[in-house]
């Protein structure tokens, strides 16, 4: 099969030959009809989260057709449309896991990480921790929410029942959860980098009250905000906005440093949380939420061959909605 393979941090990944692989006990064999290109996935690549091995096959966003099943593999059968997210495998036996937090596992694994992800024709998967998708979206249009969608959800549930909620870098995410968050009668404020009219008018059309740049203050004060952009600066910017009371979600796996910032912006029980991971139970609830709301799930196709480009696109801020991987 053809695979796209990071062989060293920094460097563009290359278009392999490589053997499709055999599920073993519990897997299943899937062939790729989509993947999306997450933010992590730029991380990984350009080495600011470093994978325990290499060769790597990234990928996490993953909606494929069940070809095969491994041994005791009973939950799909071969047809079968399946999303494979970044939450690859847990032990089930450390103090998390006992205790519904398996995001937290020490010994986790994770797709595009641990595990060849979709970047690919063919991936393995844990068939325990994958998910069966709405019917009512395509191939492509499910692949984002497959972790865009995931930790967009956890993040949306840390913001609590916030009237008016901040979202800050407006991409794959964050244009998911402003749709969840209108069909729950929320106001949505968007801020994007600033001067980017593109995106606050791509973040309008998704259904924010209010779009303007990440150094604007919001026409009210917000009782939540969420950070995508994996930019530590945006923290104290965000408490800023919030009221008393109010939550700054870091929902990335990966920031750049927060700044010192003064006490008393944090004061009046102000709070910043991150957001760690995906559990099945996050997964199983978002895929409810998306057969409830009709999400316009944004999209811009590529070949397999052109990862590089889409990673390229992403690190730029030239996207709208999601890059998407079609084999």
């Amino acid at each position: 099969m053809r695979a796209m393979r990071l062989h060293a941090a920094g460097r563009p990944l290359a278009l392999d030959e490589v053997a499709v692989p055999e599920p073993g006990p519990g897997e299943v064999l899937v062939r790729v009809r989509a993947c999306g290109v997450c933010r992590t996935d730029l991380h990984i690549a350009d080495g600011e989260l470093a994978p325990p091995r290499l060769p790597l096959v990234p990928g996490h966003e993953i909606v494929g057709e069940v070809l095969a099943c491994g041994a005791g593999a009973e939950r799909f059968r071969a047809g079968d449309r399946v999303g494979i997210p970044w939450l690859g495998a847990s032990c089930g036996g450390c103090e998390y896991c006992r205790i519904g937090r398996e995001n937290l596992c020490e010994r986790a694994r994770f797709t595009g990480f641990h595990i060849d992800g979709g970047y690919a024709e063919y991936a393995l998967a844990d068939e325990r921790f994958c998910f069966s998708i709405p019917e009512r979206y395509s191939d492509v249009a499910a692949a984002p929410l497959l972790c865009a969608g995931l930790i967009g959800q956890r993040a949306y549930a840390f913001a609590g029942d916030a009237p008016a909620l901040g979202l800050y870098g407006f991409g794959a995410a964050a244009h998911l959860v402003a749709q969840v968050a209108r069909a729950d009668g929320r106001r949505v404020y968007a801020f994007t980098r600033p001067g980017d009219s593109d995106a606050q008018a791509f973040a309008r059309a998704c259904g924010a009250h209010w779009a303007g740049g990440s150094d604007e203050s919001p026409p009210e004060p917000l009782d939540a905000a969420i950070l995508f952009a994996p930019v530590g600066a945006l923290v104290p910017q965000a408490l800023r906005a919030v009221k008393k009371g109010g939550r700054v979600v870091c929902a990335g796996i990966h920031m750049s440093d927060i700044p010192s910032f003064p006490y008393a912006i944090l004061w009046g029980e102000r709070c910043v949380r991150s957001v760690a991971n995906l559990t099945r139970a996050d997964g199983e609830a978002f895929m409810r939420v998306a057969a409830r709301v009709p999400l316009e799930v944004a999209t811009t196709t590529f070949s397999l061959a052109q990862a590089n480009e889409a990673l390229a696109r992403l690190r730029a801020g030239r996207l709208s909605g999601a890059a998407v991987l079609v084999p």
